[in-house]
């Protein structure tokens, strides 16, 4: 399997993805290899077109494959885009275990058995999660013809999917991240880190640009986060605890294994 070679952020991707493609979970990309190929929004993998593929016996094509990847890995997109926090879903517990209880196509006697309610409030439940479905085409339509009209020249930067806030401090322009990145990162993005800013969002842009430093799907030693640190940062201590404090990098209690959160 090759790795992405990627162009953009895997939250980027994620974030600029249509509809559709977050449903299948995977996106197209010309420049995922000399013919194109397919990038998967969860994990970053990459299969290339014109590669063929082969599993226990049987081969298969770029897109074919990243279809049983995804399921394999990641078990559905339902499930995987259904488990983000619940500042993306917009979801409460409740809700999020209705809409899965309706997804595996519990009736309404099965779910009032299990959850202990009345048919009457899951009746009610379903009615309003197809009302907060219509508000969310038409507020997507808005937003998106908004977007076109505007043409903003300075977008903002996307926010990670597993953020472990959302406030104004993610409120972060491409053009005052790339000024914030030229000052703290002097001589170039490869370079070390001059300062670690006390002001939140400056620490965003930090630990953003230094996660790219970090594969995806890779598991490390603390060891191993602490050496890519250092090469940019004296206090890498400080650096790796605000990686998992921001929800940029998780770890094993025992500081065992650290991976980047996705």
């Amino acid at each position: 399997m090759n790795k992405v070679k990627k162009d953009k952020e895997l939250s980027e991707r994620f974030w600029e993805a249509s509809l559709d493609e977050l449903k299948r979970g995977y996106v197209e990309d010309v420049q995922a290899g000399p013919f194109g190929g397919f990038v998967c929004l969860i994990d970053g993998q990459v299969f290339e077109k014109g590669q063929i593929y082969a599993e226990d016996g049987c081969f298969y094509e770029a897109e074919r494959y990243m279809q049983m990847h995804i399921r394999r890995q990641h078990g559905s997109m339902f499930h995987y885009l259904l488990t983000l926090d619940k500042k993306w879903t917009g979801l409460t517990e409740l809700q999020s275990s209705l809409v899965e209880a309706f997804y595996e196509g519990q009736s309404d006697t099965e779910i009032v058995a299990e959850a202990g309610s009345s048919k009457s409030t899951i009746r009610n439940h379903r009615f309003a999660l197809r009302e907060k479905a219509k508000q969310a085409r038409i507020f997507l339509a808005i937003m998106e013809l908004m977007e076109q009209q505007q043409q903003d020249p300075s977008p903002f930067i996307p926010i990670h999917r597993t953020a472990t806030m959302l406030d104004e401090r993610y409120a972060i322009t491409e053009q005052e991240n790339d000024s914030l990145l030229q000052q703290y990162f002097p001589e170039g993005p490869d370079g070390p880190l001059i300062d670690f800013p006390r002001r939140e969002k400056r620490k965003i842009v930090i630990l953003r640009h230094l996660m790219k430093r970090f594969e995806p799907g890779r598991t490390y030693t603390e060891k191993q986060v602490n050496e890519l640190l250092e090469q940019a940062y004296s206090d890498y201590v400080t650096l790796r605890r605000y990686l998992i404090e921001y929800g940029y990098m998780d770890r094993k209690e025992d500081g065992s294994e650290y991976w980047v959160k996705q």
